[in-house]
């Protein structure tokens, strides 16, 4: 596996994967940190694409990622990782939305663990399903960043009920 860092206005994000299928997206902050393993190699010129539609993306030029993905995860978590990529930017899912949208109705907890375990935070859009009240709930990288993410997509946010942050 290789991998290499790169500066974004969420902090330092580590990219890995095998021949530039991205398989990790590794936040600064909170339960997203991934530290990489003593066999993964170090390249300063892997994940270019990434890199160039990242920038994109936080620039507010970039819509949609194109990039080669190479998630793991179990069948159920997969599934759920693909139903998070349906949700347009600019809008949000409550869980139990997504749990709905893949067959799954009474799931609502698993897609909230499947949801915490996505390997590829921002390409594959975690920070778009939030609680059915309104409320940010988790994200790997912290909930300041959940909450730059969405206001950078142009989600109206409501303060008033994110009493963790505010």
């Amino acid at each position: 596996m290789q991998y290499r860092y790169i500066e974004s206005p969420i902090g330092k994000l580590l990219l890995a994967g095998v021949e530039n299928e991205l398989a990790v997206i590794g936040l600064p902050e909170g339960k997203g940190v991934v530290v990489p393993e003593s066999s993964w190699q170090r390249s300063e010129n892997c994940f270019e694409s990434a890199e160039r539609q990242l920038n994109e993306y936080f620039a507010g030029t970039r819509k949609t990622f194109d990039l080669k993905l190479a998630p793991t995860g179990t069948e159920f978590q997969l599934v759920v990782l693909e139903a998070l990529q349906d949700i347009p930017l600019g809008e949000t899912r409550s869980y139990l939305q997504i749990a709905q949208q893949i067959g799954r109705p009474k799931a609502v907890r698993a897609v909230g663990a499947a949801n915490g375990r996505n390997p590829l935070p921002v390409v594959i859009p975690c920070h778009r399903v939030i609680g059915a009240d309104g409320s940010l709930t988790g994200f790997g990288g912290g909930l300041e960043a959940k909450l730059f993410l969405l206001e950078l997509e142009g989600v109206e946010v409501n303060r008033a009920i994110q009493n963790d942050l505010f």
